[in-house]
């Protein structure tokens, strides 16, 4: 008797335990390949004031468009934009490794 219980409480268990690692996701397994979005199961850690502020910053900079169709932002450069001499000047005295390096990396 002891053992039948022990052996029932284990399986059921171990059923138990694949419901419980999706309780905090929001896409829940269906039948089959199927999954379910449960929005009501997904926690926020920023403020309503937050997500205004970085909307804000978003229609300022431009980057709200990209945003909205999934695409990541572009990365921002501290340092400032090079001017198009600049470039010109860069390749003019650019170094013969430094140029196979550069043809290499587009070659392939």
């Amino acid at each position: 008797m002891t053992r039948k219980f022990f052996t029932s409480l284990i399986v059921a268990g171990l059923l138990a335990v694949p419901a419980l690692s999706h309780a905090d996701s929001i896409w829940h397994n269906g039948n089959g390949e199927s999954v379910r979005y449960a929005p009501e199961h997904w926690r926020s850690t920023k403020t309503r004031a937050d997500v205004r502020v970085e909307l804000e910053a978003a229609k300022a900079d431009g980057t709200l468009p990209l945003i909205q169709r999934g695409l990541p932002a572009p990365a921002k450069s501290a340092q400032a934009p090079k001017t198009r001499q600049q470039v010109i000047d860069e390749l003019r005295n650019e170094s013969p490794q430094g140029r196979l390096a550069r043809e290499e990396l587009f070659r392939n």
